[in-house]
């Protein structure tokens, strides 16, 4: 195992960040530290259909959990101003204040199942920043454990790119061996019709 520093600045999506890392770099691992504050935090609780959103000044306490080219799966603890402690599944939406420094341990490559080393995802999709819809389209990739590759679009250029890409100026946009299928409407619809098994 190998150890790495990651520190994300003001205005990066804690979650979607790692996804990104470790789809980039081909990269398995989990977090062993973290120290920080978010203006937003976004993230599920047990039992509840939604994810619950804070905004404010919040420290991070704990963040744990494993992360790899084919997803993460983390849980997030914060305090709020009143020192009242939250907590539950990181999800998209949760935005760093001034800055997050993260500890992660990175596995041998060898660990990495072959099959993902020879082919990437078929399934793409583009998602906003703090996009309640981008985030339901993620959970529903997340429940069935589809590879996916994930693009967050953080400004006008990756905007502009993707929107030529679709035709599309709304989000998530989701493509499929490269194509864009459409958007949140589509992709349930798929999940709704068992169509997304074939992408497995």
């Amino acid at each position: 195992m190998q150890s790495l520093p990651l520190k994300l600045a003001p205005g990066s999506d804690l979650r979607l960040s790692l996804e990104e890392l470790a789809m980039r770099d081909g990269i398995s691992g989990f977090v062993l530290g973290v120290v920080g504050n978010l203006t937003k935090a976004s993230f599920q609780c047990p039992g509840q259909a939604e994810p619950t959103v804070l905004e404010g000044d919040l420290e991070v306490i704990t963040l744990n959990g494993t992360f790899s080219p084919e997803g993460v799966h983390l849980h997030l603890s914060l305090s709020d101003g009143a020192c009242q402690v939250w907590g539950g599944h990181l999800e998209p939406g949760t935005i760093v204040q001034k800055g997050v420094d993260l500890l992660i341990g990175v596995l041998e490559q060898h660990g990495v199942t072959p099959s993902r080393q020879t082919s990437e995802p078929r399934l793409e999709i583009a998602v906003l920043p703090g996009c309640p819809w981008c985030s339901r389209a993620l959970r529903i990739l997340r429940t069935l454990d589809l590879p996916h590759t994930v693009t967050t679009i953080n400004d006008d250029a990756a905007f502009q790119a993707v929107q030529q890409r679709s035709g599309m100026t709304t989000f998530p946009q989701v493509f499929i061996d490269g194509t864009v299928i459409g958007g949140y409407d589509k992709l349930a619809a798929m999940q709704a019709a068992g169509e997304l098994d074939a992408l497995r």
